[in-house]
C-alpha cells in the first residue's frame, strides 16, 4: 500500500513564501501555497506605482506563473482565518479545513497605527497594489482640480502632501512626490508653480532612516530639503482626521496624507497562542520553528529573530527571502532535518533612493550617496524582479524617465464598485470640501 505523501503548506506568496516554495521544487511532498492575491507583489517599489512611474503590472506576478514549472506544487487563492497547531490543520475563512504536516507560515505585515485604527480612513499605507492606485488616484486628482483654480491661495491645501514615517518607505515616497509636484509644468500642469508645492514628511524620533548610518540619514535629509521636502524630525503624531493632520505643535490641513511609520505582523499569528513581542511578531527557534511544535515555521515580517549584536533582524525582503530558501532546503526532504540547524541572517547591505539620481547605500560598511548608490539602487532593484519582461519594462521606463522627467501611467479611473478604492465622485466632493 502507498504511504500518503507529506503535506507541506505555505501561507503568503510574498518574498518568503515564494522562496520556499522555490527550495522545495525537489521534495517528494505535495505543497501548496495559499494567498489572499493571486499574485507575488514586489513591494519596495510599490511607492513607484502610487506616483505614476510604474504600473502595478511591472511590479507584480501571478503566483501561479512563477511556480508552475512543479507539478506538487498547487495555489489556493482565500485567506485563513484560524491555525490549529495541537491538531495540524488550518481553518479557512470559506470554514474549508487543510490539514498540514508541516506548516510555514509567511504572512507578512500590515501597517502599524499604534491604537489608532481610525486613522486609517484618513491616512493610508500601502502594502497592496489597491493600495497604492488609491494614493495615486488622489495625488493625481489633487493637481488636476489645483490645476482647474487660479487663485493660489485655494490651490494651497491641493498642493499639499504629508507622508508620516522617516524609514525607506516615507523618504522615498517624499522624494517622488517632490519630483512629480515640483516638476508639474513639465507633466503638463500650467498653472501650477513648482514653489506651490509643500510636502512633508514627519518623523517621530530625531532622525530619518534609522536602521542606516547617522551620517546617511542626514544626507538622505539634506537631499529632500534640497528638493523641497520639509523634513520635520522630533514630531509626533497626535490625530489624523479627515483632510488634516495634528501635530505635537499646529496642524496641516490636506487631503493627501500617507501613513509609511511602522508595521506589525498579521493577526493570524495570534491564533497560535504562542510568545509575540510587541508588534506581534512570533519569537522563534534557532531554526525558525516555534517551541512547542517543530513542524510549524515562522519567517519574514512575522518572526522575531536576533542578529549576531542581538538585535532583532528587520522587516526586509532579504530577510524574508533568505529565511524561506533556509526552511525550504530544511523541510524538502523527509527524515533528513536538521535538529541543531540554526538561521544566520547575510546583510548585503542597505539603501534607499530619495528621487532622481539620488539615494543613499550601505553595502557591508561601505557607504554610498548621490548618483553611484542610486544606480547601485537600480540595477539591484531590477534583478530582484520576478520574470524578464518585468526586469525589461521597468528597466526601459527608469531610463525614459529619467532623460525626459515624464510618468507614463498618470491615469485616473473612475472604479466605482471596487469597495478599496476611491471614486471619483467621492474624491471630487473631498477636494471642494478643502478649499470651500
Amino acid at each position: 500500500m502507498e504511504s500518503k505523501k507529506r503535506h507541506i503548506v505555505i501561507i503568503g506568496g510574498g518574498f518568503g513564501g515564494i522562496a520556499t516554495a522555490k527550495a522545495l521544487k525537489n521534495t517528494d511532498a505535495d505543497v501548496t501555497i495559499i494567498d489572499r492575491l493571486n499574485h507575488h507583489l514586489f513591494q519596495p517599489l510599490l511607492y513607484q506605482v502610487a506616483t505614476a512611474e510604474l504600473s502595478p503590472g511591472d511590479i507584480a506576478a501571478p503566483i501561479r506563473s512563477i511556480i508552475n514549472k512543479n507539478p506538487r506544487i498547487k495555489v489556493i487563492l482565500g485567506e485563513v482565518e484560524k491555525i490549529n497547531p495541537d491538531k495540524n490543520t488550518l481553518q479557512m475563512r470559506n470554514g474549508q479545513i487543510i490539514p498540514f504536516d508541516q506548516l510555514v507560515m509567511a504572512t507578512g505585515a500590515q501597517y502599524n497605527y499604534f491604537g489608532h485604527e481610525e486613522w486609517a480612513e484618513y491616512a493610508p499605507g500601502m502594502k497592496s497594489v489597491s493600495d497604492a492606485l488609491k494614493v495615486r488616484e488622489k495625488l493625481l486628482m489633487s493637481m488636476e482640480q489645483a490645476e482647474g483654480l487660479d487663485d493660489s491661495n485655494k490651490r494651497k491645501s491641493l498642493l499639499t502632501y504629508v507622508i508620516i514615517g522617516g524609514g525607506p518607505t516615507g523618504v522615498e515616497m517624499a522624494g517622488a512626490i517632490a519630483e512629480v509636484a515640483g516638476n508639474g509644468t513639465k507633466h503638463g500642469y500650467r498653472n501650477i508653480k513648482p514653489e506651490e508645492a509643500r510636502i512633508y514628511l514627519i518623523e517621530a524620533g530625531p532622525r530619518i532612516l534609522n536602521a542606516f548610518p547617522e551620517s546617511l540619514g542626514e544626507k538622505a535629509k539634506k537631499m529632500l530639503e534640497k528638493m523641497g521636502v520639509k523634513v520635520l524630525l522630533n514630531t509626533p503624531v497626535t490625530n489624523i482626521e479627515k483632510n488634516k493632520v495634528y501635530l505635537k505643535v499646529g496642524s496641516i490641513e490636506t487631503i493627501n496624507i500617507i501613513w509609511a511609520a511602522g508595521i506589525k505582523a498579521s493577526s493570524l499569528l495570534d491564533t497560535l497562542k504562542v510568545e509575540q513581542d510587541r508588534s506581534g511578531r512570533v519569537i522563534v527557534e534557532p531554526d525558525l520553528s516555534i517551541p512547542q511544535y517543530p513542524d510549524i515555521f515562522i519567517i519574514g515580517d512575522s518572526a522575531h529573530r536576533v542578529d549576531k549584536k542581538g538585535m532583532p533582524l528587520p522587516a526586509l525582503a532579504p530577510v524574508a527571502t533568505q529565511q524561506g530558501k533556509f526552511v525550504g532546503n530544511l523541510i524538502a526532504k523527509e527524515g533528513k532535518r536538521k535538529t541543531n540547524a540554526k538561521f544566520v541572517y547575510t546583510d548585503k547591505g542597505t539603501m534607499a533612493t530619495i528621487g532622481r539620481a539620488k539615494a543613499v547605500a550601505d553595502i557591508r560598511g561601505l557607504k554610498f550617496s548621490g548618483f553611484f548608490a542610486w544606480a547601485l539602487w537600480s540595477f539591484i532593484h531590477v534583478l530582484s524582479l520576478i520574470g524578464f519582461r518585468n526586469r525589461t519594462r521597468v528597466f526601459v521606463e527608469w531610463i525614459w524617465n529619467y532623460f525626459t522627467y515624464k510618468r507614463g501611467v498618470r491615469l485616473i479611473t473612475d472604479r466605482s464598485g471596487c469597495m478599496h478604492c476611491t471614486t471619483y465622485e467621492k474624491l471630487h466632493k473631498e477636494l471642494l470640501e478643502v478649499h470651500a
